[in-house]
């Protein structure tokens, strides 16, 4: 099933520009899916896709000579006449192909649509080869509303102000299936549970095998493994590099590489404090969030306040910088968006979290608080998932 990812819309008005569009993020994310439903809005008969996974597909930009590349384009059937647009997916398998981008496009004018895994490839070689001639737009698991338009529940314009119960218990099932099995498209259209976690399972290994084993160059392969094993149990706590190096028996510049490695790739994200000048804060670890809860609950042992704040935040970074404040007690503000907005996460949701949390606002100068609740409260200001 195809559904428009809230994505589109920022990709929409780039479509006129002559910059090629990059589309990464994780495996099974649901890149190609987007590609061909951008491929379908294009109002032209002048368009090429191709999947570059395919060795066949990949023979037409072996040339040495970029210009004998375009001619196997319009032997594919593109023509000279008019705006050409070219499809391109799985890219990462094209080593030259930036600077085969950049030619075609720097010549022909032909507008790229890309779109690939692997964002250390990527990044690390467009932002070489087409600095300036790019946009690039990060793809992650379904947000909610997302899951929603997936398994075809009602999703109005006015959701995100309806609290009411009647609208909770709406779609409270959803959330459940949300927080247990995640948003990887690929998941969410299976129907039995055995069926999702062999999706999980199958998620997993690809990243694992060609993600870390084929993209990096990281000779002990098995301290990453352990290492993505012992961060989807820790999820929404602070890292501890010291602990982990004991973990593992690595080196802290090692464990720095890995977390970095893994960020690149989609795995993780690692939010770092708030600070203001007003207040003098001891400067903490990032804190960790894994990109999907379904993997999480697959593959870890973690309770539900770290699984439903893992999904709060992912649902929440699409939307803008997350940071987290605390502090030097501890007590801190899960979420703080663009410097305006705050967020606590409960899992049940009282009057006095939101009085707690509006004192804390006060403190760093953050006036519009919410209380991301999984269960109902009727408290002013408590919010859920279907309202980020």
């Amino acid at each position: 099933m195809i559904i428009q990812r809230d994505i589109y819309n920022e990709i929409a008005p780039v479509l006129p520009s002559p910059e090629a569009i990059v589309i990464t993020g994780m495996r099974r994310v649901g890149k190609t899916t987007l590609l061909k439903y951008i491929y379908d809005q294009i109002d032209s008969t002048n368009k090429l896709y191709l999947d570059l996974e395919n060795p066949r597909n990949q023979t037409y930009f072996q040339e040495v000579d970029y210009d004998a590349i375009k001619k196997n384009l319009e032997l594919l059937g593109l023509r000279k006449e008019g705006r050409a647009y070219v499809f391109l997916d799985e890219i990462q398998w094209i080593k030259q192909l930036p600077s085969i981008v950049k030619y075609l496009l720097d010549t022909y004018q032909i507008k790229f649509i890309l779109s690939g895994s692997s964002s250390f490839y990527l990044k690390n070689q467009f932002s070489e080869s087409l600095a300036g001639r790019k946009y690039i737009f990060e793809l992650y698991p379904l947000t909610f509303r997302e899951f929603l338009r997936m398994k075809q529940a009602p999703v109005i314009e006015e959701l995100s102000s309806q609290t009411s119960l009647a609208f909770y218990n709406t779609y409270k099932a959803y959330v459940e299936e949300y927080l247990r099995y995640g948003g990887f498209p690929g998941v969410v259209l299976k129907t039995t549970e055995s069926e999702k976690q062999a999706a999980l399972d199958d998620i997993f290994t690809s990243y694992y095998q060609l993600e870390v084993l084929q993209l990096s160059d990281f000779r002990k392969s098995h301290k990453i493994r352990d290492l993505l094993f012992l961060l989807m149990g820790r999820v929404g706590s602070r890292l501890d590099i010291k602990k982990i190096t004991n973990t593992l028996g690595i080196s802290r510049v090692t464990v720095n590489e890995y977390l970095a490695f893994l960020e690149g790739t989609y795995f993780i994200k690692v939010v770092t404090p708030y600070t203001t000048n007003k207040d003098v804060e001891i400067r903490k670890a990032g804190k960790l969030y894994v990109c999907d809860t379904g993997l999480v609950r697959r593959f870890a042992q973690v309770d539900e306040g770290a699984l439903f704040e893992n999904a709060v935040y992912w649902n929440l970074y699409q939307k803008g910088n997350i940071q987290y404040y605390q502090r030097k007690n501890g007590v801190e503000i899960d979420f703080v968006l663009d410097q305006q907005q705050a967020y606590e996460v409960k899992l049940h949701p009282e009057k006095e979290d939101m009085t707690r949390l509006q004192a804390l606002g006060k403190e760093i100068g953050i006036e519009k608080t919410n209380i991301v609740g999984r269960d109902y409260a009727p408290v002013q200001d408590v919010i859920y998932l279907y309202n980020l």
